[in-house]
């Protein structure tokens, strides 16, 4: 980046480690411009500090747009960091539905039951409030590695509803009656539900906590987890089972 810094445009160029920020950088008035794929090219880079990427890129679209006026057959790009997060989302809006697909196809097969396998997915939604409420709570915005904290979370949240429902089951198939057997899995299944949260939470905290390099990413992943297992665990052992004593289906003869 070339600065005019005196009226006899003597230009400096100003290092990135010399660079401050934005609002102590005079005005741009020339550039030093190369050429790739037989195009001139002047390239603006700027780090992003205190906000998210995509709403301040998309701050600065909207600025860029509406001040500044180009000349015919100038463009605008806006790469870097910002196009990788792109195409991340991108891949993530296929392997999200794909995650979930998956995982009602798992219960399916292992319960051999549409309602029963319904049931148990109820969990995938329980987690998500709790897995948003935390994310807002600490102020954090939807990102790729909330996204893959997401499908983490989706993992443990159904395995939990796989213990208790798998147990209520042999419950009916030995003669209990719905209510009964509600009753009887939550109560028996609580420890294996609270030890397999409170590990996967646990372990999760240092990364909630980080302030070191890269803790921008490992926080909203943490987050989303922690907050999730809160939420998807209280309501699967209270929602659940009055939910298998209502709709459960009967054992098959």
């Amino acid at each position: 980046m070339y600065i005019d810094k005196r009226a006899d445009r003597a230009f400096r160029c100003i290092k990135r480690r010399d660079a401050g920020p934005i609002e102590n950088i005079p005005t741009i008035l020339h550039f030093c411009p190369f050429r790739r794929w037989r195009c001139r090219r002047i390239t603006v880079a700027a780090n992003v500090r205190g906000r998210d990427l995509a709403s301040t890129v998309a701050d600065a679209q909207a600025a860029v747009e509406r001040e500044v006026e180009l000349p015919p057959g100038w463009t605008v790009e806006w790469g870097g960091q910002f196009e990788n997060l792109q195409a991340a989302s991108e891949r993530l809006g296929v392997l999200v539905p794909l995650a979930l697909l998956l995982i009602f196809v798992l219960l399916y097969s292992t319960f051999g039951s549409l309602r029963l396998a319904a049931l148990i997915y109820l969990n995938v939604p329980l987690a998500v409030t709790g897995g948003v409420v935390a994310l807002a709570l600490r102020g954090y915005p939807f990102s790729i590695s909330a996204g893959v904290g997401f499908i983490a979370l989706f993992g443990v949240a159904v395995l939990n509803g796989v213990v208790l429902i798998s147990y209520a089951v042999q419950l009916r198939e030995g003669g209990h009656a719905p209510l009964s057997a509600a009753r009887e899995a939550a109560r028996t299944r609580l420890r294996p539900v609270l030890m397999t949260a409170l590990v996967a939470s646990l372990g999760f905290v240092p990364m909630a906590l980080a302030t070191s390099a890269g803790a921008e990413v490992q926080r909203p992943l943490a987050t989303v987890v922690i907050g999730g297992l809160v939420s998807s665990t209280l309501l699967t052992l209270v929602v659940l089972p009055a939910l298998y004593a209502r709709f459960g289906e009967a054992p098959s003869a």
